[in-house]
């Protein structure tokens, strides 16, 4: 759209089914180049991708002709798909229903890049249902407890 300009920094955060840990670390990096070009295509630009064995992370600049929704289920559907025509699972791979989307502004782009690339040493400290909890109050997003991801502790 001519003359139309925006800033728009999103992250992205969704689970697998049944919080089981079935991402491996030998599969990351494919995935989160699988999951780069998907984004990529849908006209948003990555700036950080991290896959724990049981959630993910996406950190990306968003156009506003980009429906929210649709961007999450598209990339979801189609890295499900990925994941399953590689067998790198036992089983079906699928994420759970529901994601978290948290906007920033242009001057937290670092930290939250750092952010999301050191998932793996913030996991040490904090389980993920501890992370999300803490998403959810520091954007003060209402939420019920029910309609949370299946947490396995």
């Amino acid at each position: 759209m001519a003359n139309t300009f925006s800033q728009i920094y999103l992250q992205f955060v969704f689970a697998v089914k049944n919080r089981q840990s079935l991402i491996a670390n030998s599969y990351k990096e494919e995935l989160h180049k699988y999951i780069t070009a998907l984004a990529q295509n849908r006209k948003a630009k990555m700036l950080a991708v991290n896959c724990m064995p049981d959630h993910i992370h996406l950190f990306v600049g968003f156009k506003p002709t980009i429906l929210i929704s649709d961007f999450v289920k598209e990339i979801k559907v189609e890295s499900n798909e990925f994941v399953n025509n590689k067998n790198w699972i036992k089983g079906t791979f699928s994420w759970q229903e529901g994601y978290g989307v948290f906007s920033y502004s242009h001057s937290h782009i670092d930290s939250v890049i750092k952010y999301v690339l050191n998932q793996e040493v913030h996991h040490q400290r904090k389980t993920f249902r501890e992370e999300y909890l803490n998403l959810l109050e520091k954007f003060e997003v209402p939420f019920e407890e029910r309609y949370l991801f299946d947490f396995i502790e």
